[in-house]
């Protein structure tokens, strides 16, 4: 009965919501309000804003240079007259900032014979090493796995006309095929001038030109390299198909004008027509009549 039990706790402890309620409230550290951002606003890698080795300048710099957009000039002169730090401190920033991988810089001689410096901003040091190095890791596996090449992707759909007429068909393959000469990019192959061909034939039938339609295709495009040219094709074919033309109705033949009345000379019978004369019936009857001569006797038909 004498022996203490040092296992009972001395006092009764006081609850701690950091350990025995980890979701209670904290009251020590910083609290996020944050919003979602939907538009101008750049991707920083925690590996660069919780950098252990770069100083709090180099990474606000970095920050900053990775939100510019290309062609943005990022010399020490420029860097200096947009901060309030210096020359000396903004180059230092630099040079740790291409220690580490986050800056590449060079110099270039332009066309001119101008010695320029080109900066080149990486958000992500070492990716192209891994880049590199991965698919020599797997190029065995992919080798022994599959030597069949990977599907091409389908072009979309277009329009299809309702008949499609061999000649329009011949046409609208004309049209397609002499893309490449207004945009050496529009280059299209056999299968994919086949795929595209009953689209031009929609729009010809909708009282549409070649000329027209190749407008409408090669007009307003990106100043970028086209990836799949067939595809931008496609898609305005379909997106920007005119409407068909207004119904118009077969022209009917102008009606007969209806002559006055006029007073036969025969028979006093009235009848229509544009000027005075005899009617029908007479001048058949006179047709009927034989012909006399000057005696009174009808003459023989010679």
């Amino acid at each position: 009965m004498d022996t203490e039990n040092r296992s009972a706790p001395a006092r009764a402890q006081s609850r701690i919501p950091a350990k025995n309620h980890p979701g209670g409230h904290r009251t020590a550290g910083v609290v996020h309000d944050h919003v979602r951002h939907t538009e101008n606003f750049t991707v920083i890698g925690n590996d660069l804003a919780q950098h252990p080795e770069l100083s709090l300048l180099a990474i606000g710099l970095a920050c900053y240079i990775q939100s510019v957009r290309p062609g943005t000039a990022v010399d020490i002169k420029t860097l200096a007259a947009r901060f309030p730090e210096g020359p000396t401190r903004i180059a230092a920033a630099l040079r740790e900032l291409e220690t580490h991988g986050y800056l590449r810089r060079s110099r270039e001689r332009t066309p001119t014979g101008r010695i320029v410096t080109r900066t080149v901003s990486c958000n992500r040091p070492g990716h192209r090493t891994a880049a590199r190095e991965a698919p020599a890791r797997r190029s065995a596996a992919r080798r022994t796995a599959t030597d069949e090449p990977a599907p091409r992707k389908r072009l979309p759909a277009v329009p299809q006309p309702s008949y499609p007429a061999p000649a329009l068909l011949q046409t609208a393959v004309d049209v397609l095929t002499g893309l490449r000469r207004h945009d050496p990019r529009l280059l299209l192959s056999t299968t994919e001038a086949e795929h595209l061909a009953p689209g031009v034939v929609a729009w010809l039938e909708r009282d549409l030109t070649p000329t027209a339609v190749r407008h409408a295709l090669t007009a307003n495009l990106p100043d970028e390299p086209l990836i799949r040219p067939a595809a931008l094709l496609a898609h305005r074919l379909t997106a920007q198909l005119p409407p068909p033309p207004p119904f118009r109705p077969p022209a009917t033949p102008a009606p007969e004008p209806r002559h006055p009345l006029q007073t036969c000379d025969g028979c006093d019978r009235a009848f229509r027509a544009p000027g005075p004369g005899r009617c029908r019936e007479c001048r058949e009857a006179d047709d009927q009549v034989p012909e006399t001569s000057d005696c009174g006797e009808t003459c023989a038909a010679g």
